[in-house]
C-alpha cells in the first residue's frame, strides 16, 4: 500500500500559520487526488481540503475557505496544505488522504479511501 506521511503540525497562537505536508511513497499517487481531513477531540472527522491530480482542481471546506490553500508538487510527491490565520478550533488532528478523483476525496467515507496517513496534530492556543 502507497504510504502517505504527515508533517508540519504543532502548537500556534491565533492569528500564526502552519504549512502542512504530506508526502506519499509512489509516483503513482501522482495520478491521484489528495486531500486533508481532521479531527478535533470529541467532534467527528470533517473535510478540509482537496486538490486534483494535476492542481488544476481545488476544494474547500467552507470554515477554512480563505485562510488555507492547497497546493502540490508531483516532482517532490508532496502535497501542501497552507494554513493561514489560525483559530483555535482549527485545533485537530489533520490527516492526508488519497483516492482517485477529488471528487471521492470530498464526499467519500475516510475508511474506504485508496489511503491515509497517521495524522499530525495542530493546536491553536487562544
Amino acid at each position: 500500500q502507497v504510504q502517505l506521511v504527515e508533517s508540519g503540525g504543532g502548537l500556534v497562537q491565533t492569528g500564526d500559520s502552519l504549512r502542512l505536508s504530506c508526502v506519499y511513497s509512489s509516483p503513482t499517487f501522482n495520478n491521484y487526488a489528495v486531500g486533508w481531513y481532521r479531527q478535533a477531540p470529541g467532534k467527528e472527522r470533517e473535510f478540509v481540503s482537496a486538490i486534483s491530480w494535476s492542481g488544476g482542481g481545488t476544494s474547500y471546506a467552507a470554515s477554512v475557505k480563505g485562510r488555507f490553500t492547497i497546493s502540490r508538487d508531483n516532482a517532490k510527491m508532496t502535497v501542501y496544505l497552507q494554513m493561514n490565520s489560525l483559530k483555535p478550533e482549527d485545533t485537530a488532528v489533520y490527516y492526508c488522504v488519497a483516492d482517485s478523483l477529488i471528487s471521492a476525496v470530498v464526499g467519500g467515507s475516510f475508511s474506504e479511501f485508496v489511503s491515509w496517513g497517521q495524522g499530525t496534530q495542530v493546536t491553536v492556543s487562544a
